[in-house]
């Protein structure tokens, strides 16, 4: 089966107060992080859809196709359009958000496999039964999603086929992301305390 990836990375941070995802732990931006989480090798084709010019360029840098969203305004449903148009012809979508530095690669493929032995069911991970980033969507909800409208997200798609989701836990610090400033400090000082 073929699998995309739709890297999310055009919000506007309103919380953080500015583009969150130019902004570094361990020596490493965000958007850095979130691209290096992604294994290529297990899509058929990555689609990082963005506002920023600096994040187009490291997808392009990284051997991802950059999309650009002129109006990140418009919601995250925008955003997932925009990712779902990219990828063309595929039988599942890999939704991952780009604030959530901790996630691994290693993490990132236990899911796909998780959901490759399940492929028409949707799968995401959580930590404690909550449900978090990334998730994957069998085509048969690619309808659903370009439906959304506004900031209506894969949330709306996922709440509505809760029997249909398959869950793999892993450490609550993977799902951690980065909405204000206060979190990030907090996550570069127990990064140094590792």
């Amino acid at each position: 089966m073929r699998i995309g990836c739709v890297v999310m990375a055009a919000g506007d941070a309103r919380r953080f107060g500015d583009n969150k995802l130019a902004r570094e732990i361990g020596g490493k931006t965000l958007a850095r992080r979130a691209l290096e989480a992604v294994p290529p090798e297990e899509f058929h084709m990555v689609a990082v859809v963005t506002q920023y010019p600096e994040v187009e360029a490291l997808a392009a840098e990284m051997g991802f196709q950059p999309v650009r969203n002129p109006h990140p305004d418009w919601g995250i449903s925008h955003t997932i359009r925009l990712g779902l148009e990219a990828l063309g012809d595929c039988g599942a979508a890999l939704f991952q958000v780009s604030d959530q530095p901790f996630l691994r690669r290693e993490t990132v493929k236990a899911l796909l496999s998780l959901f490759r032995g399940h492929p028409d069911r949707l799968a995401a991970l959580a930590h404690g039964g909550v449900r978090g980033n990334p998730c994957v969507f069998p085509a048969k909800y690619f309808p659903e999603l370009l439906d959304l409208q506004e900031d209506h997200g894969g949330s709306s798609v996922i709440r509505r086929h809760q029997e249909e989701l398959l869950l793999l836990e892993v450490p609550a610090a993977e799902l951690e992301d980065v909405d204000t400033p206060c979190v990030l400090q907090a996550m570069r000082a127990r990064r140094e305390l590792v």
